[in-house]
């Protein structure tokens, strides 16, 4: 489904604040309160919106250790590892990518023993033709994409990034 530029801004908007009161949205976007809530409903239906989530800082949680880790398989063995990922609570999120690997993934650990436990574990149960294991030391940016509406006029055309130039 395409959607209208209005719908870009909105979801600008709501990626920087998600709890703004719909007259608030209304004024920011200049989009009628009942178009907003018809739209905002619309947009879960059609999975324009995925689910309501928060991004907490899982180091406070105990989860400390975090990796990305890029993972290559045999074809026969690709299905296998896969369901044993999606199933391993260590998980935070996975993408089956191209260019001489299978899988990417996203893992927090308590600490860098348990981070072996895993690798020892996937090695023991596929045959992993590559592993690449990168710890994250930090994050310098996260979900940052079409959240706030001069990115929004920057990427169609429209204008320029304020916080861009900064």
């Amino acid at each position: 489904m395409k959607h209208k530029t209005k719908d870009i801004y909105m979801l600008a908007h709501l990626r920087e604040d998600s709890r703004v009161p719909l007259t608030t949205l209304s004024r920011r976007t200049q989009i009628p309160v009942s178009t907003l809530f018809d739209r905002l409903r619309l947009g879960k239906n059609s999975g324009l919106f995925g689910r309501r989530t928060v991004i907490p800082d899982f180091s406070e949680l105990g989860f400390g250790t975090r990796i990305i880790a890029a993972i290559k398989v045999p074809k026969d063995v690709k299905d296998g590892l896969r369901e044993y990922l999606e199933r391993n609570l260590n998980m935070n999120s996975m993408f089956q990518i191209k260019n001489g690997y299978n899988f990417l993934i996203d893992c927090l650990f308590r600490n860098m023993a348990e981070v072996e436990e895993f690798k020892d574990e996937i090695e023991s149960r596929f045959q992993i033709s590559q592993m690449d294991i990168h710890f994250i030391l930090d994050e310098l940016k996260v979900e940052s994409f079409l959240d706030s509406s001069s990115k929004v006029d920057a990427l169609l055309g429209g204008g320029e990034c304020v916080e861009c130039a900064e």
